[in-house]
């Protein structure tokens, strides 16, 4: 049985070719791909050596280097080549690239969002041996930033609390989410956050996990918490519809490369017991 793929990330490129490294290139919330007849492939440097030389080191992926760069609203790509949503990557390349493409989106927009200062105006250059832009003139670091993120599954006894999202398309129910301000720790995050979009207060409040979230710009910090009381009352805003589900009479979830879909596997598994491989 092989082994997943291995990614040690880095910021200071090695000192070799770039031909056989992977090219991430990126534009807004999309990547570049190779079609061929089984399916993508992410393109090597040797494809677009002048965008390889420019482009951000990543690490590398099983020994292989791995790089970013944007490319132009107008770019047009070579025969076979074609800029695809980077979500619609899930399971179309292994979850180590897919992981890759999404640091790739960040670094990416990171680069173009910071070549001025904010306080001057002045053209930013890149620090040698940082993943940082500074300005010249008065000294003003720019690093990469995310943006923390509270997600969180509330459950009462055997049930859960879902919500649909105002803004999703899809008939889909997922977990409460919402940024995190300033001067608030992220559990009292997700008791305000509960209380804005459902109108009830939560309990027992336990960190679950984390997962780097690019296509947001953020790191999602999962939470479990039990309800303490109060009537459903959504905002009409961010939630147009919230209820409570138990396993066996679930609305469409989240898929399985989401935060919140392991939060609700998890829950199933505590109440159901684990379901047969």
């Amino acid at each position: 049985m092989s082994s997943a793929p291995l990614f040690v990330p880095d910021h200071i490129p090695p000192d070799r070719p770039r031909e056989g490294a992977l090219l991430f290139l990126a534009r807004g919330m999309d990547v570049l791909v190779q079609e061929h007849a089984d399916g993508v492939a992410i393109p090597t440097g040797a494809a677009f050596p002048e965008l390889a030389a420019a482009a951000h080191y990543l690490g590398a992926l099983d020994g292989v280097d791995c790089y970013a760069a944007g490319f132009a609203k107008d770019f047009v790509p070579p025969e076979r080549y074609k800029a695809v949503a980077a979500r619609s990557l899930y399971k179309r390349v292994d979850d180590a690239r897919f992981a890759v493409a999404g640091r790739a989106l960040a670094i990416v927009e990171w680069d173009l969002t910071h070549r001025f200062c904010g306080r001057c105006g002045e053209p930013t250059l890149l620090v040698p041996g940082e993943r940082a832009r500074r300005c010249p003139v008065d000294k003003t670091p720019f690093y990469p930033r995310i943006a923390p993120a509270i997600i969180v599954l509330i459950t009462r006894g055997d049930t859960m609390l879902l919500a649909h999202n105002a803004q999703f398309p899809e008939p889909m129910f997922s977990t409460l989410a919402g940024f995190a301000e300033p001067g608030e720790s992220l559990e009292e995050c997700v008791a305000r956050e509960v209380k804005e979009e459902v109108g009830i207060d939560v309990k027992n409040i336990r960190y679950f996990g984390s997962q780097p979230w690019p296509f947001g710009r953020s790191l999602m910090v999962g939470f479990t918490a039990e309800y303490a009381g109060g009537d459903i009352t959504v905002d009409q805003k961010e939630i147009s519809e919230a209820h409570w589900f138990s396993p066996d009479n679930l609305p469409r979830i989240p898929p399985k490369l989401s935060i919140a879909r392991q939060l609700i596997d998890t829950f199933i598994e505590r109440v159901k017991g684990p379901t047969a491989p």
